[in-house]
């Protein structure tokens, strides 16, 4: 059984970076990204009565992601009318709350891979060369990926669009 004193450690260390990694992505929702980490943590104590991950950090990330992703999932356009971003712009205002807000919703919505890749460059802001580099591949193949990831959030905010007028 992981003792009381190892599971503070891990909290206090892991804690910020967490927090850090679901504010950027919760769309300045502050009640959301503190109820994401919440449940993130609830879901560490239950799930590492034994024995905690063998990389804690990541495994928090990991559980935050699938919930950011399951709440944009079950958003429905209407709830997020007003959300201003042209689905033709390539460059995003990543600083803007509702911004971030209507991309994880398109993200939420796209494949794994694809929205990894997206938010590698955006929300982390890794360099094209950083993201080969990882993945082991070329600069113009991440360059392509990137292009298709780009169009298929695309298409999904256009349908967002499309759902928010009743076409």
């Amino acid at each position: 059984m992981t003792s009381e004193n190892e599971l503070l450690r891990i909290y206090r260390e892991t804690v910020h970076p967490l927090y850090a990694y679901v504010s950027c992505r919760a769309g300045g929702q502050r009640a959301l990204a503190e109820d994401i980490v919440q449940e993130t943590y609830i879901r560490a104590w239950e799930s590492w009565d034994r024995k905690p991950a063998r990389i804690p950090l990541a495994w928090l990330i990991t559980v935050a992601h699938n919930l950011l992703v399951s709440h944009f999932r079950r958003i429905q356009p209407g709830s997020l009318s007003g959300l201003d971003i042209d689905p033709a712009g390539e460059s995003p205002d990543m600083t803007r709350p509702e911004t971030v807000a209507r991309l994880q919703w398109g993200l939420a919505r796209i494949s794994r891979s694809r929205a990894r890749l997206l938010e590698s460059f955006y929300f982390e802001e890794k360099p094209v060369r950083d993201i080969a580099a990882e993945g082991k591949t070329s600069e113009r193949a991440v360059e392509g990926r990137l292009r298709r990831a780009r169009e298929a959030l695309r298409r999904q905010l256009v349908r967002f669009d499309n759902a928010e007028r009743g076409a």
